[in-house]
């Protein structure tokens, strides 16, 4: 498996280059515009939860009997996770001959690609030589000028919740963000839009306008109620109950009820039944989204007194959400080990969690070259009021917190950055 491929080298955005798709519709013209021969496609954009809805998504489809593709980002460990054929991930010698033919085109064409444009076209030559009945299309960043938007015609789009993220590429306003997101939306393609700021809400729906796209808005056409240990799926036309998914937190049912919208939506081309949703919700995994780690797999790491959560919450929306989580559903002494991007504000994510941890350890990700430093971190994550010191390294983060808390059952949330949980995991 592969942990990063050798091209393109670049990375995911480039300098100041001016961010569109000409460069991506060229590289697709060379390569015989597999764009245009892919299967039956959901595209997917939002800030949080996107990951997570394919993840609900392809589950359904696959108890229901279909092959499905799926193109997610980023990776944990593997890069081939990203390139997902009909449930097993893509190997590594189908990827490199992938490569290889995008490598040679952007050659031929003198064009230098970002290394989400470059694999991106390698994904999408996969998608389209490789038979299957769905494929579930995640965006990088943004949608307007995402790489993936080089589709053309997809069955329908998703655009999971929206908050700050990625500001720099995105702009500095909910607005700015909102009109990149809602550039997968396609002319009469129909929309479904998860739970919003009303501020994107207006944005998402008049853009829904102007393209002629049927929208489906939470809220608005659906909703849910949480129950004790299931929830109902609300529209005009259904109201369906469904146990709650295998995904930890309240916020996964919403995502759930994003899948279940869009598959009503479309369920007319693939007669779903409930009984397969119930199936796929109750058994999607997804990684690193208040995952609960198994002691015996870190025995080696801390006593089993130690539960461990992990969490790719690297936002102020992932942090309020996996707080609200935090406080509802953990009842011992809890401790935070944080490890974040460079760019990120530690002290507005950790201020989430302030009457929630005893204490806080600092780490500098390993996994990310452009990562805060651990020194930095605890300095800034201290002025929360929480006492956040730094640490050599997870292992010793871990080491430390459980010395603290020998014989009492405690827990350790790992959180800040996808590629610190790819830290984690490297550890078992």
């Amino acid at each position: 498996m592969i942990t990063i491929p050798d091209w393109p080298k670049v990375a995911l955005w480039q300098g100041k280059r001016e961010h569109n798709l000409n460069n991506m519709y060229k590289i697709l013209d060379s390569l015989g515009n597999p764009e245009k021969k892919l299967p039956k496609t959901i595209h997917i954009a939002g800030t949080n939860g996107k990951g997570s809805s394919q993840a609900f998504l392809k589950s359904i489809f696959t108890a229901a009997g279909f092959k499905v593709h799926s193109y997610t980002s980023p990776h944990l460990v593997y890069f081939n996770e990203r390139i997902n054929l009909s449930g097993d991930c893509i190997g590594d010698d189908h990827l490199n001959e992938l490569l290889a033919r995008v490598k040679f085109s952007c050659e031929k064409l003198s064009i230098e690609p970002t290394f989400f444009e470059g694999t991106t076209a390698a994904a999408l030559l996969a998608f389209s030589e490789t038979l299957a009945d769905i494929l579930i299309l995640e965006t990088g960043i943004g949608g307007r000028v995402d790489p993936t938007n080089a589709i053309e015609e997809p069955i329908i789009t998703l655009i999971t919740p929206i908050s700050y993220d990625h500001m720099e590429f995105l702009g500095g306003t909910i607005e700015s963000i909102a009109q990149e997101k809602a550039g997968i939306i396609k002319t009469g393609v129909p929309c479904i839009i998860s739970a919003q700021d009303k501020k994107v809400y207006d944005i998402l729906l008049a853009k829904c306008e102007e393209f002629g796209a049927p929208s489906f808005c939470y809220e608005y056409d659906y909703g849910i109620n949480i129950l004790a240990n299931e929830f109902d799926y609300l529209s005009q036309k259904y109201h369906l109950r469904f146990p709650k998914p295998s995904l930890l937190g309240d916020h996964q049912i919403l995502n759930a009820a994003g899948a279940i919208a869009t598959i009503m939506m479309v369920n007319d081309q693939f007669k779903i039944t409930a009984e397969q949703i119930t199936i796929g919700i109750t058994n999607t995994v997804w990684p690193g989204r208040i995952q609960k780690i198994d002691p015996a797999t870190y025995s080696h790491l801390a006593a089993e007194n130690i539960q461990i959560y992990l969490d790719g919450a690297h936002n102020n929306g992932g942090a309020e959400v996996l707080a609200n989580w935090m406080m509802q559903y953990l009842s011992e002494p809890t401790y935070l080990v944080i490890g974040m991007t460079r760019g990120r504000d530690p002290v507005s994510f950790c201020n989430f969690f302030r009457s929630i941890i005893k204490e806080g350890r600092t780490v500098t990700v390993k996994s990310e070259a452009s990562a805060h430093s651990a020194t930095y971190l605890a300095q800034e994550a201290s002025k929360t009021g929480v006492v956040f010191k730094e640490s050599d390294s997870l292992q010793a983060a871990i080491g430390e917190l459980a010395a603290l808390s020998v014989n009492q059952p405690v827990n350790i949330v790992i959180a800040g950055s996808l590629f610190l949980v790819a830290d984690f995991l490297k550890l078992l």
